[in-house]
């Protein structure tokens, strides 16, 4: 074969190559164009989950794929619960969930696994559920940054916390407070008649630390585990006039939030990876849908999670200075 001929050949070798691969491809982009992924929150209306979902929505976009926000308007486990349920019902390509409750999602999202939808938590975690992977903050460590902030400031005296309770990533976020206290920060002590069950809602906290100040007033400072949390604490304080006297970090901001920092109301808040939880959350469950991650020859066959099961995203602290880089653009 003379050089023409192999050139011919090769083109048409080529040619047949890219017509055999042009279908594939296209039915891939189809399929992918098809899939449509979910983010379940509860209290859904709060800004918070906004910075989630647009993390969800830019990977989407990069992905070529439909990414849908729902959830429940209350800081409902059953409601919630039965949100997921419905959204599992559609058959979706992939769940991201926020979990009100630990224990309440976990049946559901065991149930969306076993029909073969892959689900990764975010922000809140069912840690024994059959979830794939939490993508959120590492929220013991976030309390011991929130004891290193208030710790110093406070030098000795009593501390409050406003918190939800229930849900585990609060509980985690107190439990790294209090154990950072005590081993860095002893003369700085709390207790847990000095915790307020804000349920996420700032009137319930404004109401909750007025009773507790009214009954303590020698409270010097107070760690507000919750945004909403911390917009009650700082109105009660502002109305019981102690403002000079109690230090406040809050958690998580939105403007109202950034607002009290600048107006020196709020000391400073801890702010989450929030864009990263639905971006790296959304690319998870697209991979896991996708089979495109080969960590084993067969890894549902060996019975473990392809993911990893944790993603920290880190916390920073905003404060006066830097306050201006979370404004809305």
């Amino acid at each position: 074969m003379n050089r023409r001929d192999f050139l011919k050949a090769s083109s048409a070798s080529a040619a047949a190559a890219a017509a055999g691969l042009l279908p594939f491809g296209l039915r891939l982009a189809q399929a992918q164009e098809e899939q449509t992924y979910y983010m379940v929150t509860f209290v859904s209306g709060i800004d918070y989950w906004k910075d989630c979902f647009r993390g969800m929505e830019d990977a989407a976009a990069e992905l070529g794929v439909k990414a849908v926000y729902t959830g429940t308007p209350e800081n409902d486990i059953t409601a919630e619960a039965r949100v997921v349920d419905e959204v599992a019902g559609q058959n979706p390509a992939g769940i991201l969930v926020t979990c009100a409750n630990p224990d309440g999602l976990k049946p559901s999202i065991d149930a969306a696994v076993d029909a073969g939808i892959p689900v990764v938590t975010f922000d809140a975690d069912s840690p024994l559920s059959k979830r794939y992977s939490f993508v959120g903050t590492g929220n013991y460590y976030a309390g011991v940054v929130a004891a290193r902030y208030l710790g110093p400031i406070v030098g000795s005296g009593i501390v409050a916390i406003s918190s939800v309770t229930a849900q585990l990533n609060h509980v985690q976020r107190r439990q790294g407070f209090i154990d950072t206290l005590a081993a860095e920060y002893p003369d700085v002590t709390t207790s847990d008649d000095l915790i307020v069950d804000d349920q996420n809602n700032s009137t319930i906290a404004a109401q909750g630390m007025a009773a507790l100040l009214q009954a303590n007033p020698d409270v010097k400072g107070i760690f507000a585990t919750d945004a909403l949390g911390a917009v009650g604490v700082a109105q009660a304080v502002r109305e019981a006039g102690m403002g000079e006297q109690i230090k406040i970090i809050g958690f998580d901001y939105d403007e109202g939030t950034l607002d009290l920092i600048d107006g020196g109301q709020l000391g400073a808040t801890l702010a989450q990876g929030t864009w990263q939880m639905g971006y790296w959350g959304m690319k998870m469950a697209y991979a896991v849908r996708n089979g495109f991650i080969k960590s084993v020859s067969d890894w549902q066959a060996a019975g473990i999670s392809p993911l990893p099961p944790n993603v920290d995203t880190g916390v920073v602290v905003i404060n006066a200075e830097n306050s201006q880089y979370w404004r809305a653009s």
